[in-house]
């Protein structure tokens, strides 16, 4: 014999629920106030949809570097970066390398050193509006100007090298994936 039972009703409060006293109104205002009184919620009786967080975190956005050096090859890496970041929801940052001034910094190469740096800016700037231009994706890029350091420590990651980010939050040890093997194949049974 099945148990069929009526669905629970909410527990009321043990005591009465406070009532905000309000002014008086006039007529007008108190049948405009019936009137919405009489219409049913979009939710029943004052129930609220129940919204569950989830259970595991959201996988952060993906990023795509491109060294923008200026040649064709370089435009066609940005162009299809700019297509693969609006295809997988990633953001691109179009990189410039500076290479080593030559000189000592305490000798004027200092000033030098931020003119070529505003204009490594203005040239990528430049090369990225017309990628953009090109394919109509906007608003998911970003520029830098790194020095050569920066820029052989991470082409060195490309590489297979071990990379070390150390901050005032920790370290992170980044290196590349091991490729997985690939997964037997199963048969479903009877096949």
């Amino acid at each position: 014999m099945s148990d069929i039972r009526p669905p629970r009703e909410p527990e009321s409060a043990a005591g009465p629920e406070p009532q905000a006293t309000e002014p008086e109104s006039t007529d007008a205002e108190s049948t405009e106030a019936e009137s919405t009184e009489d219409r049913p919620s979009p939710h029943g009786n004052g129930v609220q949809p129940l919204r569950f967080p989830p259970l595991l975190p959201r996988r952060q956005n993906p990023w795509l570097v491109v060294e923008v050096d200026g040649s064709t090859a370089g435009h066609g890496a940005l162009v299809w970066a700019l297509r693969e970041a609006a295809r997988r929801e990633a953001t691109v940052v179009a990189v410039a390398v500076l290479n080593d001034p030559a000189g000592d910094p305490l000798e004027g190469a200092g000033r030098s050193l931020v003119r070529a740096h505003l204009a490594a800016h203005e040239r990528l700037d430049a090369q990225v509006l017309r990628a953009i231009a090109e394919t109509g994706v906007h608003g998911r890029t970003q520029t830098a100007v790194l020095e050569r350091p920066v820029f052989e420590a991470l082409a060195a990651a490309r590489s297979g090298a071990d990379l070390v980010f150390v901050g005032p939050g920790g370290k992170t040890l980044l290196r590349q994936a091991v490729p997985r093997p690939p997964a037997p194949r199963r048969l479903a049974r009877g096949a």
